[in-house]
Order: C-alpha cells, then structure tokens, then sequence
C-alpha cells in the first residue's frame, strides 16, 4: 500500500508544479522544490498512515530563549503545519503530518500554501534569528 501512496504524493507534487530533486520508492522518500514559493529541498516520507513533510529553514546561532518562544508564537499563527527544532536545539524546521489515508490534492496544497504564506510573512524574522 505504501508503493501507492508514493506514487499518489509523487503524482500530486508533479500537478503542482514541483521540481523533484529526489525520489526513492524502496523508502518512500521525496525531495522537492518549488522556489517561486520559498520551498527548497521539501523533504516527504510517506511512512504509512502518515505523510511526514519537513523543511530546513534555518540553523540558530546559538540557544534562546527569546527565538524559541516567538517561534512557539508564530506556531499558532500557522494554518498547517508548525516550527520544530531538531535534537540539537538549533536547526529550525517546518514540519507537518497528514494521513496518508485520506489525503487529497487540496490538501496537500493547502500546506504548500500555508508553507509560503508563513516564509514570505515571517521571512525578515526568520533571517534576524539566523544572525542573532
């Protein structure tokens, strides 16, 4: 069942425009881009029930608490998905779930939306935390 929701998700990103950098079916990862919206290097894993998309935004110079909490913040702000932090504490990434199960084009694009809309809105903010 996996195999046909990568090829489902994989069918989806090529509709929307998305350049695919990456594709690997034995494990179900893609990784894509769409610059005119701020997207590089979208990382999917369909690891059934759950799409998993994650994008590396920026890396923190160093722990604040003042970043973390405008981060947690913005979080409510966002229609899909949400700011995370790796295990490090410093890398600052986008991340969203969805069931596979259900998933349909307007979904998934409404977290496309959601991804560009948040980038181009937060994006001075995003670049001032980078250099902090």
């Amino acid at each position: 069942m996996a195999d046909a929701y990568f090829t489902k998700i994989h069918r989806y990103l090529l509709e929307l425009g998305f350049a695919v950098h990456h594709q690997d079916p034995a494990t179900n990862i893609l990784v894509v881009s769409r610059p005119e919206l701020g997207i590089e290097h979208l990382v999917l894993g369909c690891g059934e029930p759950l799409l998993i998309l994650e994008q590396h935004l920026l890396d923190l110079p160093g722990p604040s608490c003042e970043v973390y909490q405008r981060l947690l913040q913005k979080n409510r702000d966002i229609i899909h998905g949400a700011f995370v932090l790796d295990d490090s504490g410093r890398k600052v990434i986008f991340r969203d779930t969805l069931q596979l199960e259900y998933l349909d084009l307007p979904e998934l694009e409404a977290v496309f939306n959601s991804l560009a809309l948040l980038l181009s809105e937060f994006s001075d903010e995003l670049i001032a935390f980078s250099k902090a």
